[in-house]
Formats: structure tokens, C-alpha cells, sequence
């Protein structure tokens, strides 16, 4: 997993972007969305819409960690 997707939730919840309204409006799938808790790939559409819907850059929701073999 060399994704963390920590900083978007953290966000999420300070901008008060729920789940539910993430749902409501299209903004990602729900299958997007378990994809990031998993730290799964995601495409950068998923990304371009919740940086549109948080305000913010990607490097603000998402972080690469290097993998430790």
C-alpha cells in the first residue's frame, strides 16, 4: 500500500464532507470510497472530484509512503 489516504479522511471530517453527502452527490462511488479506506488505487477523477469538493490539491488529501520489503 503505498498510498495513505489518512489526510483526506481527517479532512473530510473537518470540512464536514460526509459519506452520506459524498453518495448524494455523485462525488465518488461507494466502492471508490471503501478503495481509499483500503488504500487501494483510485483514478485521478475520484482524486479531481474530492479535491473539487474539499477545496484543496491532491498532496493535501493523499500521501506516498515508500514500502518496506
Amino acid at each position: 500500500m503505498p498510498m495513505k489516504y489518512e489526510k483526506l479522511f481527517a479532512m473530510m471530517k473537518e470540512k464536514g464532507l460526509t459519506t452520506y453527502r459524498i453518495r448524494k452527490e455523485k462525488i465518488i462511488s461507494e466502492t471508490t470510497l471503501q478503495k481509499l479506506r483500503e488504500g487501494k488505487a483510485v483514478s485521478t477523477d475520484s482524486i479531481a472530484n474530492l479535491c473539487a469538493a474539499l477545496n484543496c490539491q491532491p498532496g493535501d488529501i493523499m500521501e506516498y509512503v515508500e514500502e518496506n520489503d
